[in-house]
């Protein structure tokens, strides 16, 4: 008996986990498990399958398959037995892969096999070794697995130990600290003492309940609305009207309410859930510009596509659009007096058009971006204008559905209660496609879809009721994709308008930045060029 490789596959085909005892290359193992679901019969009794050149042994556990593969010399009698031993198998962090026991609660899905991976294939190598069976009962191999150690347990009851002896000593120093500033404020005396602890304590602490955050000695500063440095000066002051500088705050400076602890966990909540939550303007423009990242080529040209296009359901192009820039941005002042030299491609149904302060004449001559005035040097920094200076812009519209880099077919039929949707996209070769996402709506579900087969990964967005199918790249080797799924009784126009997300590092203007050319002499300047396209409104309707 030679046991070639012990594996955990789902229904659909996908493999969770697969140990191989004998030499056996990835492309192999991969073509044995991705054949076997194509293999089982339904209504079948024996839950064996032979091929040409081996044999699969299995068993059916809830939506998943536990399977041997085999060499048909192999005695099948002795393949049931260790297929039986393994079903009933324990990780060392007490999981079964059937007849759990009842104090686990681990559930039998793609999930919870993923995460005890390892566990089953320390389990798998205790019972098979070399291709042949152990003598070995599931009591070893748990206590094999688990490895239980006197000493290692001792070690954490004393860090244990430690840890709480450790959060008493922070109570009690806690404790004591805050009695001696009670204390303190008893002992105080005197004609504004009181005054004073009011403004170091209760007016900072119920503004600070606020999050009402300022700088300076205005509101919330630290000096207790202002008070406490008021109170010592007036020792040495006259009595009268004060001055204008302890009453008024800074100029500039004012109150900045906050959200508070409770409404952050609630904001939390609901985004989990899946609502998107509408933050206010003023930190996502300065959390936007911390994030991106900063220029450190001295010049960088960035051509950018954006496509709009809206698809009919049964076919055709509704709208197909293509706008262009190409932008320059410069770090140094002194780089500022330059020319660029661009190359266009061979697309004809592109109209390109310049800035109206750069020189048309020499653009349509020689292909040359330079500004009417050469004496006038280009604006520089990254402050002035996030997407830089705009030099040339083009735009083009077709209705040939050739143009189009990605199509989604759409194929939603009812049979019963129930509405089985099949989805596929095919791609066109001029581009390959990065973080491709398509969502798909669907009607009001209690639970998430049933996904039968799918070429990527998906994401059920419940809040919106959004199924998403995501692809991290396309290319030559998986031009055309499909995903199929069953969802309750619903009308096929529920599933539309499809939305499509997507990037490339190629456009259909084929423009390039050949060369930097400076106005002052001297050597060329070293510039960067970034390149892009990306959807601004892709839909299927």
């Amino acid at each position: 008996m030679v046991v070639l490789a012990a594996s955990i596959v789902s229904k659909s085909g996908k493999v969770l986990v697969s140990r191989q005892f004998v030499d056996m290359t990835r492309i192999r193992i991969e073509g044995l498990l991705a054949a076997f679901p194509k293999l089982v019969g339904t209504g079948k009794q024996h839950t064996y399958v032979e091929t040409e050149n081996v044999r699969y042994v299995y068993q059916p556990i809830e939506a998943l398959y536990l399977l041997l593969v085999t060499n048909k010399n192999s005695n099948i009698l002795e393949d049931l037995e260790t297929l039986r031993l393994l079903s009933k198998l324990e990780g060392s962090g007490g999981f079964k892969i059937d007849h759990m026991v009842p104090e686990y609660s681990y559930s039998l899905d793609e999930e919870g096999i993923c995460k005890h991976a390892f566990e089953l294939i320390f389990a798998f190598d205790e019972v098979i070794a070399l291709g042949h069976k152990e003598n070995v009962t599931v009591a070893q191999v748990k206590q094999y697995c688990e490895m239980e150690s006197h000493e290692e347990k001792l070690h954490k009851l004393v860090l244990q130990s430690k840890i709480n002896e450790t959060k008493d000593v922070m109570k009690r120093k806690a404790s004591e600290i805050d009695k001696s500033k009670i204390e303190k404020n008893r002992g105080d005396k005197g004609g504004f003492g009181p005054l004073q602890s009011m403004g170091s304590g209760r007016i900072e602490n119920s503004f600070s309940d606020l999050s009402i955050s300022s700088s300076g000695t205005g509101f919330g500063s630290g000096s207790g609305f202002g008070l406490t440095s008021d109170v010592d000066s007036f020792s040495t002051k006259p009595k009268g009207r004060p001055t204008s500088s302890a009453t008024a705050p800074p100029k500039g400076l004012g109150m900045k309410l906050g959200k508070s602890q409770r409404t952050n966990q609630f904001l939390e909540s609901l985004k989990a859930e899946g609502e998107v939550i509408l933050e206010d303007v003023q930190p996502k423009l300065t959390q936007s510009r911390a994030a991106a990242a900063p220029l450190t080529d001295p010049i960088t040209l960035t051509v950018e596509e954006k496509l709009n296009v809206t698809l009919k359901r049964d076919g055709g192009v509704s709208n197909f659009d293509v706008q262009g820039t190409l932008s320059l941005q410069i770090l140094n002042q002194e780089d500022g007096h330059i020319q660029v030299q661009v190359q266009t491609g061979d697309n004809q149904a592109i109209s390109f058009k310049t800035h109206p302060n750069m020189n048309k004449e020499l653009f349509a001559n020689e292909y040359i971006l330079g500004l009417k005035d050469p004496n006038r040097p280009f604006p520089t920094g990254q402050a002035s204008d996030a997407g830089g200076v705009g030099l040339l812009k083009w735009r083009m519209q077709s209705t040939d559905e050739s143009m189009v880099p990605l199509t989604i077919n759409c194929w939603p039929s009812s049979s019963g209660n129930e509405t089985y949707v099949s989805i596929e996209y095919e791609a066109s070769t001029m581009f390959d496609l990065r973080n491709v996402l398509i969502s798909v709506p669907l009607p009001a579900l209690r639970e998430a879809p049933s996904v039968r087969q799918i070429d990527g990964e998906w994401r059920y967005d419940s809040r919106n009721s959004i199924l998403e199918w995501s692809v991290l790249l396309i290319d030559n080797s998986n031009r055309s994709g499909s995903m199929e799924f069953v969802v309750p009784l619903a009308d096929s126009s529920a599933f539309f308008p499809i939305s499509v997300r997507f990037m490339a590092t190629d456009t259909f203007s084929d423009l390039k930045v050949t060369n930097v050319i400076p106005l002052k002499g001297g050597n060329p300047p070293k510039f960067a060029q970034r390149t892009q396209l990306i959807t601004d409104n892709y839909e299927v309707v």
